[in-house]
């Protein structure tokens, strides 16, 4: 670092110091596997490694000689340097490049020159993780077909230049077995040298003895190459304590990797002492060798390090961790920057404050909300943060070497070159030295208490890389889609037959595998191929994959369950029936939904009474009425517990029969209803209330739109061909006046709800339009969310809270609620500390406070609505998820609050067509009215039911951004490059953040992707800044500066990168009168 804190190239380093020194990825990737073998032998023998590195490294700079851009190019850069400046060379097509990995295993002169580039840019990755090591190794020694790379995709599914191709297939291994060999020989003579070793593990394996490898995975390591096995996914990391009985020679006995579990007994035991803590399972989807439980505490995560401390428990699952000792525990910066320290999360935010923020398409209900503001995800950006974290990770990881810590800080080349001024980390190395409030508590999962993932995965096979082992020849290597899956061995009597014979043509074909053993002694696990997919990109084929991936039952309802539907058709209402309901046919009652919804659950109702006063009334589907308790219908029902919306089509929760006919509210038809009714002033003030079971008629069957049409021409007489066909015993001003008058009194409710504290966070949704012909996209838009969508709103919230009253009051110990718990204290703190850096006003003391400061903060000019969206995704991060529960199993009544609404009870009455939880709702409220017998659940199975529908929900969901994902990739691969505005929404030291505003989609620009002369990092205050010098379009032009900061506005271009289902985003040049 020079005087003024400004962070240099590192060949402009090298320049200045006249010494050839290796690039920063080689360093990194040396000290990593030495950290993880700690045996001499193993040390001599990557020394020798690094000596033949540091020589191709000499070489590489030799042939970038005559790579060098123009001289005046390379003088005003070389300037740029000593003034303390980023400085790289650029090429238009380059993206990030652990984007773009360099096939391995060829050792021409085209593979040098690929590998210098590689290194060249290795200071300006913006991944900022380990993976930067394993890669630039598997580059160096052929096992690029063995490492995908992390894309920035919600969930890591976005596929990578792993999917492309022929990189798959090419991996020799013959590097790899020639060092192997080398390392034998030498050391032979002590007698001592195991069968084969493992580089992905950090250990040594013993030989394979023969036998059926998918038999005996315990004994399978020894006949792959190194270049095969190492640099995966699965390329165990291990703890020190771990390490150094890991390390030794196995003198032919069997290596354990993992840890066996604990007994159920010993996990019972330790969780009663409090010696263990339980917890699900996230797993960074960019980072695969990150998890994190949360803190039963609600303070900072617990850290979980490597794959060998996760011990083979998958995203999801609940475990059991082993708190590390202290000195093992992460140290983290006291500013709140560092953002590794809490987990990815994918779908944590409750539907009853937020939108999402991925693109996806608006769902049945998606404009109603309770039901409506949907649970949003967090972006995976969060987790990653750039080169200070790699610095920081890379400092502890040296510490636990036995070496002198200054010297191995040189060692790994850790120096200025990554240092900014404002590194105020702790200096202190003994994590027992600090306080808390540095720390990160780090754990080893030591059970797995239920496995949630499916362990099902789509993904890719390929040919083992030692065509002479055992192994080649009875198995194949599966590569999961999601890295945070394992890679996993199959058969290859479950591959296409023609697949030995011809692996290339399946390079970019679709599999789905489940994992069915993970043995203790094995970096990979054991799995079965389902079945063939199709190509990678296509739209059936990969909603196929995403459907498996997150167990989402698709499959033909069965004949024992549809034998429970009505047999007689047309089906009509009993008179006995009829005779037990309040008659509401003749009253104006109306459906208001999306335009394409079949579904239709609910319907609305308000009519004005001679007192002034009006009675307004909500009417829900009585789908317990067809779905009885215990039935094979119930059953299935119960199983999938929702129904999953994607961009294309619904997977629907119960029978077509039921969702689209009998259930539905279809108008001119007689439909069974659950009715709540008000008696209502025209100020929203509720005078009366009213609960039963009725029958209705629907009159006519509204879109949002024709509802806001109404709503914003109130005077207007509406033509019968304005409008859907109305029922002859209702007029269309009748059915007009009727939704005039809700939509007042629900602008009262909505003010009042907001003045009492009720928080809701907007965020942007895609919604798509499809060619009819294709399904391909041809169009997507920002969904409105107005008047009608609010209308709507208000109405099944009042319903949700009226009947979670009454059925506690009923069933105080049976009731299924739904509770929404306050912000994570850390995450909120952070989240407090970085608006003071950015000079936001924000009160965060509670969901109201907060709400009225995200409204009342961003001015009134056209880019206000961009700030706040900005904004609004920020404060969705530290917000938990809402959950169903049983009454009966939670006993403190101060636990039921739902923090958003800000409300003591609520609960899902209004959907129970799409949801199982309403329909346990219904039956609940069925019988507090006396008209059926007490719900046969008992408290404890009534909350594992709850439970399931808090999973099942929250998988529904991350398939619908996985969907919408997969739409809007496939949408800028056939239409784009897309050009937007965006503002900045994060700044990193090489990288930022941006809001695309068209698209609602988020996206992280590298500034190593830019025609940059150079690029200057800094906190202005606290404020973190990004100046980037732009290369002049003319010589005889002026460098263009251009500075990024929060809510910086800027334009991108959204564009395909040639590989399925990726796309990046670039920043266009400013114009020179900026």
């Amino acid at each position: 670092m020079d005087p003024q804190g400004h962070v240099r190239s590192a060949s402009a380093q090298g320049a200045k110091e006249g010494v050839s020194k290796p690039a920063v990825p080689q360093k990194n990737a040396y000290a990593r596997l030495v950290q993880k073998h700690h045996s001499g032998r193993f040390r001599s023998y990557m020394n020798h490694v690094a000596q033949k590195m540091q020589l191709e490294d000499g070489t590489c700079n030799d042939l970038s000689l005559d790579l060098d851009p123009p001289l005046r190019r390379g003088m005003a850069k070389d300037n740029l340097a000593r003034n303390g400046l980023n400085v790289h060379s650029y090429s238009p097509g380059r993206a990030p490049h652990l984007e773009q990995p360099v096939p391995g295993g060829f050792e021409n002169e085209k593979s040098i020159l690929n590998r210098c580039s590689h290194r060249k840019n290795a200071n300006v990755n913006l991944e900022g993780d380990l993976e930067a090591e394993e890669d630039y190794y598997v580059h160096q020694h052929g096992a690029a077909g063995d490492l995908s790379n992390v894309s920035d995709a919600p969930g890591g599914r976005a596929l990578t230049s792993l999917r492309h191709g022929a990189a798959l297939q090419r991996s020799s291994g013959s590097d790899e077995k020639d060092e192997e060999d080398m390392w034998r020989k030498k050391h032979k003579k002590r007698g001592r040298c195991p069968a084969s070793t493992d580089p992905a593990a950090g250990h040594l394996v013993t030989e394979q003895s023969g036998g059926d490898v998918l038999a005996a995975n315990a004994r399978k390591s020894s006949h792959l190459s190194a270049g095969h096995v190492h640099g995966g996914p699965y390329a165990a990391a291990t703890t020190s304590s771990e390490r150094k009985n890991r390390n030794k020679p196995t003198r032919g006995r069997k290596k354990s990797i993992f840890e066996a579990y604990m007994s159920k007994e010993d996990v019972s035991a330790g969780l009663k002492r409090g010696e263990l803590i339980q917890g699900p399972l996230r797993i960074n989807p960019k980072k695969y060798h990150e998890a994190f439980i949360p803190s039963p505490d609600g303070t900072r995560d617990i850290f979980i390090d490597g794959v060998v401390a996760r011990n083979r428990a998958l995203n999801g699952d609940v475990v059991v961790v082993r708190l590390l000792p202290k000195e093992q525990w992460k140290v983290i910066k006291p500013d709140g920057s560092d953002k590794e320290t809490e987990a990815t999360r994918e779908s944590d935010v409750p539907e009853d404050m937020l939108g999402t923020c991925v693109p996806r398409e608006t769902a049945k209900d998606d404009a109603k909300s309770p039901d409506v503001i949907i649970e949003a995800q967090f972006d995976d950006n969060e987790a990653e943060h750039g080169q200070d974290h790699l610095q920081d990770m890379l400092a502890d990881d040296v510490k636990k070497l036995s070496l002198d810590t200054g010297e191995k800080v040189k060692a790994v080349g850790i120096g200025a070159v990554h240092k900014t001024k404002q590194d105020d980390a702790p200096k202190v190395n003994d994590p027992r030295l600090l306080p808390d409030k540095f720390l990160q508590r780090t754990a080893k999962v030591v059970y797995i208490l239920e496995k949630k993932h499916s362990r099902s995965a789509t993904g890719f096979i390929k040919l083992l890389a030692d065509k002479n082992s055992e192994l080649f020849r009875k198995c194949a290597m599966f590569s999961p889609v999601d890295h945070r899956v394992p890679r996993a061995y199959v058969s290859l009597a479950d591959c296409p037959s023609d697949f030995v014979a011809r692996p290339e043509d399946y390079s970019n074909m679709l599999f789905i595998c489940r994992i069915v053993d993970w043995k203790e002694d094995s970096n990979f696990a054991t799995g079965q191929l389902a079945k063939s997919l199709g190509q990678a990109g296509e739209i059936e084929p990969e909603t196929e994959g995403i459907l498996t991936e997150y167990g989402v039952d698709f499959s033909d309802f069965s004949p024992e369950a549809l034998e429970c539907l009505p047999q007689s058709l047309p089906w009509s209402i009993s008179l006995g029936e009829l005779a037990k309901r309040r008659d509401l046919r003749k009253e104006c009652i109306f459906t208001i939904d999306p335009s394409t919804a079949k579904d239709l659950d609910d319907a609305l109702s308000c009519k004005q009474l001679p007192d002034g006063n009006f009675e307004v009334g909500v009417h829900i589907a009585d789908v317990s009425y067809f779905v009885l308790e215990e039935t094979a219908l119930d059953k299935v029902a119960s199983e999938r517990a929702t129904s999953v919306y994607l961009v294309q089509k619904v997977i629907p929760m119960l029978p077509k029969l039921l969702c689209e006919e009998l259930c539905s509210l279809n108008p001119m038809q007689d439909r069974l209803t659950f009715s709540v009714m008000w008696k209502v002033t025209p100020e929203g003030k509720i005078l009366d209330e009213w609960f039963g079971r009725t029958v209705i008629c629907s009159c006519v069957k509204l879109s949002y739109d024709h509802a806001q049409s109404m709503i914003e021409n109130p005077g207007k007489v509406f033509s019968p061909e304005e409008l859907p066909t109305v029922s002859p015993q209702h007029s269309v001003a009748e059915v007009q006046q009727a939704v005039l008058n809700l939509h007042r009194i629900a602008q009262h409710l909505r003010k009042q709800r907001f003045i009492d504290g009720a928080l809701r966070l907007d965020q942007l949704k895609l919604s798509f339009t499809l060619d009819q012909e294709s399904g391909m996209p041809q169009g997507c838009y920002i969904y409105q969310y107005r008047d009608s969508n609010k209308l709507v709103e208000e109405f099944m919230l009042l319903a949700n809270m009226a009947v979670a009253h009454q059925i506690y009051r009923s069933f105080p110990e049976q009731a299924l609620l739904r509770r929404h718990p306050p912000p994570q204290t850390k995450l909120l703190k952070d989240l407090m500390e970085f608006c003071n850096q950015v000079g936001l006003d924000i009160d965060f003391s509670t969901a109201g406070t907060l709400h009225k400061s995200l409204n009342e903060t961003f001015g009134a000019d056209k880019y206000s609505e961009a700030r706040k969206e900005v904004l609004t995704n920020m404060f969705s991060r530290p917000m938990q998820m809402a959950l169903y529960f049983c009454t009966g199993v939670l006993k403190d009544e101060t636990l039921f609050r739902h923090y958003a609404l800000n409300v003591p009870f609520y609960t899902h009455f209004t959907s129970p067509i799409r949801r199982y939880a309403d329909v346990i709702v219904h039956r609940l409220l069925s019988a507090s009215l006396g008209a059926s017998s007490p719900i046969k659940l008992e408290k404890d199975a009534l909350q594992r039911q709850a439970d399931h529908c808090n999973d099942r929900k929250m998988a529904s969901k991350r398939v619908q951004e996985l969907s919408a994902d997969l739409f809007f990739a496939i949408f800028v691969r056939e239409c784009g490059p897309l050009e937007s505005e965006a503002m900045v929404m994060g700044v990193l030291n090489e990288a930022f953040d941006v809001l695309v505003l068209k698209f609602g989609v988020q996206k992280r620009i590298y500034c190593n992707a830019l025609p940059l002369l150079g690029f200057h990092f800094q906190k202005v205050g606290r404020k973190p800044e990004l100046t980037l010098m732009w290369e002049p379009e003319k010589p005889e032009q002026e460098s263009v500066s251009q500075v990024i900061t929060i809510f910086t506005l800027v334009e991108v271009v959204l564009k395909s990168e040639g590989v399925p289902l990726k796309y990046s985003a670039l920043l266009k040049r400013p114009s020179s009168e900026k």
